[in-house]
Formats: C-alpha cells, structure tokens, sequence
C-alpha cells in the first residue's frame, strides 16, 4: 500500500479551512456536501424512491445479481450528510457486491435529535421486510455516525420481534457520544479531521440532555447479543478508534461473529477515497467479500453472489 497516497491525503485533510467560530447545522451541511460528494460510480444508476416514510436513494449497478438488498445508513454526526453526499461510497459498494442497495435519507439532529434517527432506521428495515425481502437475503452497512445507527437500528429491530439480516458492516462507527473512549484525546494529533471538541459538539445536538449512554445511542453499551455477522473497519489515525475498537470487543464478548480491521495511519472513514488511496479500494473489496460470503452462506441458490473488482 501507498505511504506517498496516505501522506498526501492526509496534506489535504489537514489543509481543511477551520472557522473560529462554530457554523451552523446548515452551514456545516452544505460544507461537507462541497467537500465529500461523489457522483455514484459509473455503471450504477439512481432513482430517487421512499423506505419507511423517508426518502431514499437507490443505486443499482448494471451487474446486479437479481437477488440480495444492501440497506445503508450515511455518517455525519447525526447532523449532516445524506444519500447524496454518500452516493459515490454506497454506489461503490453496490457495485462490488452485485447488490441493490436503497440508502436512507433519515431525520436529522438538532430539528429531530435522538432517537428520529433510529426510528427512521427501524422503520426503513421494517419495510424492506414487510414487501418481502428475505432477512436472509438483506445486508447492512454504515459509517461514523450511520455505523451506530446500523447497529442501534438493529438493536431496535431485535426488540421489535424483527429477524435480524444477513449481516453487517460498518466502516469508522460512532457508537459512544459519551466519549468515553481513550482515543478521542490521545488520537486527537493524529486526526487529521475532527478534535474533541467537534465530536462533542455534534453528541450535543443530537441528544442535548438526554441519556448519551442510552443502548440505541451508543451501542457500545448495549447487549449485542443475537446480532449478525459484523465487520468493523477504523482508521488507526482517528479520534473514534476506540469506538470502533470497544464495539467489537463488546460484539464479540456477546457471542456475535465479529471481524475488526484497523489500518494503519488511516483517517476517519478512508473508504470515501476509493480510487486514490489503496487501503480504500482493498478494504471496500473486502467488505464487500464479507457481505456476499454470508449471503451466500445465508440461503440457498445464491452462491453465484460474488464481489466484483
């Protein structure tokens, strides 16, 4: 892998103007949409839809499989970001798995703080059920903020009596608005993105008052127990390290079958920089490995379901 494509990403992250002053939600959103959107990758074509009373994007690529749904939940702090903004992430995604894959536009923080966001998840992953899409046969995924969500939505579906889906990935999961954990200061040098401070000002708006310690607002608490087949993947160089880190340790401690990657001097969900950096490519490719091989494991006749390069 390139220590010339990780220095230099990480030249221009740091090079990232910062206010002196703190911007508003709105200003923040049309920020990261600046910076972060990617057009889905040639091959996959949108369609603006609804899921669960929201809306949503859908991205199909043009070899896909016929079988298998790929639901997924964008980062962002629970404040900014949507499917368009991770459309070029999630229509890579699909594109590697040979799956359909819907993308939710849920409610957003500080107009619908916790928990609007889990039940958007919730209700999105209940309709896809409810039309007849096989547990068997659905996958999820997610990053940062949309990492924790993936697992709480599933959390919520447990409780709810929902079968649970074939499994799971997350890429850089937000899963302790307590910031409890030890990287969120001692990673702070190495982050080329967010400080301390930034990742406490968006738990703010997203639960204020509230319970930062709630199960479905931070999952690294909660009882995994019955959860699929998860694979966390985390930057080395980021605050949220130990989320990512801690949320494994607590699935794997909760019988739940668990993969962690950590890579070495890598930012905050490096996954958006697939195409320019290595470590993006390889690490989406094995996502995506992960999320065909328990499909295909899941159920019969879909052994044909294989990742893409």
């Amino acid at each position: 892998m390139s220590r010339q494509q990780r220095d230099a990403l990480d030249a221009v992250l740091r090079s990232a103007p910062r206010s002196e002053r703190r911007p508003t939600p709105e200003e923040q959103r049309s920020g990261f949409a600046a910076a972060v959107t990617r057009p889905a990758p040639e091959g996959v074509v949108t369609c603006r839809t609804v899921l669960g009373g929201r809306p949503a994007l859908e991205l199909e690529p043009a070899e896909a499989s016929g079988r298998g749904r790929l639901l997924y939940l964008h980062g962002g702090g629970y404040v900014i970001g949507s499917p368009d903004t991770h459309a070029g992430l999630v229509g890579e995604l699909a594109r590697r798995t040979r799956l359909r894959a819907t993308s939710v536009d849920y409610r957003l923080a500080p107009e619908h703080p916790f928990p609007a966001a889990v039940d958007d998840g919730l209700a999105a992953y209940r309709e896809l059920l409810a039309s007849g899409t096989d547990p068997r046969a659905l996958v999820m995924a997610g990053d940062s903020a949309g990492g924790g969500l993936s697992i709480a939505t599933l959390l919520a579906a447990r409780e709810a009596g929902l079968p649970q889906p074939a499994a799971v990935v997350v890429f850089s999961p937000w899963a302790d608005l307590t910031l409890a954990g030890g990287s969120i200061r001692s990673k702070e040098s190495a982050d080329p993105i967010f400080t301390e401070a930034d990742v406490r000002a968006y738990a703010e708006l997203y639960v204020g008052a509230g319970d930062r310690a709630h199960p479905l607002a931070s999952p690294v608490f909660a009882d995994l127990t019955g959860l699929p087949p998860l694979l966390v993947q985390v930057g080395a160089n980021e605050v949220l390290l130990d989320d990512a880190v801690r949320l494994a340790g607590r699935a794997g401690a909760d019988g739940v079958e668990v993969t962690l990657e950590v890579g070495p001097d890598l930012p905050h969900v490096f996954q958006h920089h697939y195409g320019r950096l290595d470590e993006a490519d390889a690490a989406l490719e094995r996502a995506a490995r992960f999320l065909t091989t328990r499909l295909s494991s899941g159920r019969p006749g879909a052994d044909h379901l294989k990742p893409v390069h």
